[in-house]
């Protein structure tokens, strides 16, 4: 490569290293003169690179964004990292399955032959949860919109589309009225994307599908960030989710409406393995104590006896009749089994 070609890289990824550099220290970096660095840096100009020059005691130059996208240089882990990101953004569900392809197959052609190989260690496959409802896709200009506006602060009115229930028709169905919402966080649960807003019309905390919002043109007013029950989005999604009242419970994080506690004859590290949304304590190495949630007390019940070991329940007196009501239920299919 021609020493100029080679030192206007250099200066390049210099550039992209940091906002401000000032001209002397580019000088020295690059060892040249001040002179050939502002030869370079027009050079780099008449490529589509918008660099601006700042004064003061420190003068020098700063890589702004530009209308287009030049060239880019990256050292060898950012474009490791790169391509994983782009193998992952195939499996978001965020509607940019198609172009993620095409960009991480654009970074590959232009990469060192070194690279590739570290590459082709990682792939991804996408392996969707077992479940009788299919996973959407949101169009991502609908997520540019919806993002556009948390950032803004700016309130929106869209269409929400209904579950349409079974057997269900057009001529069934009466158009909803577009909603209105202060739109705080965009987040992702489970594979689909969701807009954590303020409900203007019914004055209380919502999450819509990103799927079923279509965005009306323009945005509304700006508005004054409120803070989610709890302080936290992450919790607050977290109990929306696993069926909890969060918006009632006092610290965001929800409840469930049945919660029990028992002791289980099986190790804490085993019970903690298979249990995402529960407490688990060690009692001793083969002993511990699990608190549990669910929609129902034979739910519940039925949930801590999946684990293969004895129960012991502390408590409340719903579970233990649950247990029971249970009990008597796999006996009968016992009995009929054997009938």
């Amino acid at each position: 490569m021609p020493k100029t070609s080679a030192r206007l890289l250099s200066l390049l990824s210099l550039l992209q290293a940091r906002r401000d550099w000032p001209g002397a220290l580019l000088a020295e970096r690059l060892d040249i003169s001040p002179r050939t660095v502002r030869r370079d840096v027009d050079r780099l100009r008449e490529l589509g690179y918008p660099i601006v020059a700042f004064k003061g005691p420190d003068g020098g130059y700063r890589l702004e964004a530009g209308s287009e996208l030049p060239p880019l240089l990256f050292d060898d882990e950012q474009a490791v990292a790169l391509a994983v990101a782009l193998q992952v953004a195939t499996t978001s569900g965020a509607g940019i399955e198609e172009a993620a392809v095409r960009a991480l197959n654009t970074v590959r052609q232009v990469m060192p032959a070194r690279l590739p190989r570290r590459i082709d260690t990682f792939q991804v496959t996408a392996v969707e949860r077992p479940s009788n409802r299919p996973t959407p896709q949101v169009d991502s200009g609908v997520l540019t919109t919806l993002s556009a506006a948390v950032h803004a602060r700016e309130e929106l009115r869209f269409d929400y589309a209904p579950v349409s229930p079974a057997g269900a028709t057009g001529d069934d169905r009466a158009e909803p009225p577009p909603r209105r919402a202060q739109p705080h966080h965009l987040v992702t649960w489970g594979g689909r994307w969701y807009l954590v807003a303020w409900d203007l019309d019914r004055e209380d905390w919502r999450t819509f599908r990103a799927d079923r919002i279509t965005p009306r043109i323009p945005t509304g007013p700006r508005f004054t960030a409120r803070e989610v029950p709890g302080g936290n989005v992450a919790a607050f999604v977290a109990g929306r989710f696993r069926g909890s009242y969060a918006s009632d419970a006092s610290d965001g994080s929800g409840y469930w409406p049945c919660r029990g506690e028992v002791i289980l004859h099986l190790p804490a590290a085993v019970v903690s393995r298979y249990t995402h949304d529960g407490v688990v304590e060690e009692l001793a190495p083969d002993r511990c104590r699990l608190v549990l949630g669910s929609w129902s007390w034979p739910g519940l019940a039925a949930a801590i006896g999946r684990f293969d070991a004895d129960i012991e329940v502390i408590g409340p007196a719903e579970l233990k009749d649950a247990f029971a009501h249970l009990a008597r239920r796999y006996a009968n299919a016992a009995t009929d089994a054997r009938d």
